[in-house]
Order: structure tokens, then C-alpha cells, then sequence
């Protein structure tokens, strides 16, 4: 019998593995139809949204490159900063380019804002935006969601590639830690 401990155990779930792959199916579908006949750049932010970036960018039927963009807002808590670092830049230049800039989790609009400022000024021709989920509630600055997996309540989320200090990201499914609150995490 093992004694290592499960990792799903005490997370409740929120969004399925199957829920999110057939909205993710969807999602491509929408986004083969948008951007036919065109080349795609998916701008995958880290570290949140590398597992639906490879999943999406396996649901787009269109030749498309992947570039990485690091990101910290959030530090080890829950709340953000505010502030957005760069922790890793993209590795090719985006003039001309079709992006799709592609987040686990738009919450206060603060680092999708700085992000579409911050690429705007390299001249790519069309930025748009696509995150798995969208928290309404917490909303501190408006911003375009182009295509958006889900909307959720102000839940701390983990599963799928989001994370709790750096722990849950490999969890198949969206799920909240049960037994804790925003000031316990």
C-alpha cells in the first residue's frame, strides 16, 4: 500500500477533465473558423496556461507557431500585486503576426491589460485574447476576452495548470481546495 499522499484528495471539483476538453474541442473550432487562411501565433502565458495551450493548440486545424511569455502577478498568494513582472520574453519578433494570447485565468483584467499594451507596441497586425476562465467579480479593469472557455464564481481555482503556491497544476480537472479560505491560502 502506498503512503504517498493523492493529490486530488480535499479538492472539490468545479470543472471536469471531460467538461474541459470538450470545451476546449470548441473553443479550436471557433478559432480555426476566425483566423482560416491565416498564421497564427498562440502567446502562451506562464506558467498557468501551458496546459490549455497545448491542449487548444492542438484543437487549432491552422499552421501555428507557440511562443512563451513568463508572467508574475501573484507571487505565492492568492491576491494579485498589481504589478506585472516579465519573467520570460518571447523568443521570436511579432511584427505582422496574427496573436492569440492565451491565459488560464483572467480575474482583475490587471495583467491581460499590460500584456496587450506591452505587445501592441511590438506591431503585430491583430491581438486577441483567449482564457479558459474569467472571473467577473473581481474585475478591476476591463479588458477584450475574444474567445473564453468559462465564467466562475470568486473561487480560488486549481487543476489544469493553475496552481496553488506552485502545487494542484498537474490535476486533470478544475477544482477548489476544500477547507480553506482566501486568508488560508
Amino acid at each position: 500500500m502506498s503512503t504517498t499522499p493523492n493529490l486530488a484528495a480535499g479538492v472539490r471539483t468545479l470543472l471536469s477533465a471531460e467538461q474541459i476538453a470538450a470545451r476546449v474541442r470548441e473553443l479550436g473550432a471557433e478559432i480555426t473558423r476566425a483566423y482560416e487562411g491565416r498564421k497564427l501565433v498562440l502567446v502562451c502565458v506562464l506558467k498557468g496556461s501551458f496546459v490549455f495551450a497545448a491542449d487548444l493548440a492542438r484543437a487549432i486545424d491552422l499552421p501555428l507557431r507557440v511562443e512563451f511569455l513568463g508572467v508574475r502577478s501573484y507571487g505565492s498568494g492568492t491576491e494579485s500585486s498589481g504589478v506585472v513582472q516579465i519573467t520570460h520574453d518571447l523568443s521570436k519578433p511579432i511584427e505582422g503576426e496574427d496573436l492569440l494570447i492565451v491565459e488560464d485565468i483572467v480575474d482583475t483584467g490587471l495583467t491581460i491589460a499590460h500584456l496587450l499594451e506591452l505587445l501592441s507596441t511590438r506591431h503585430p497586425r491583430d491581438i486577441r485574447v483567449c482564457s479558459l476562465l474569467h472571473k467577473p467579480s473581481r474585475e478591476r479593469k476591463k479588458v477584450p476576452i475574444h474567445y473564453l472557455g468559462f465564467t466562475i464564481d470568486d473561487e480560488f481555482v486549481v487543476g489544469y495548470g493553475l496552481d496553488w503556491a506552485e502545487t494542484y497544476r498537474n490535476l486533470p480537472f478544475l477544482g477548489i481546495v476544500e477547507g480553506t479560505t482566501a486568508a488560508t491560502r
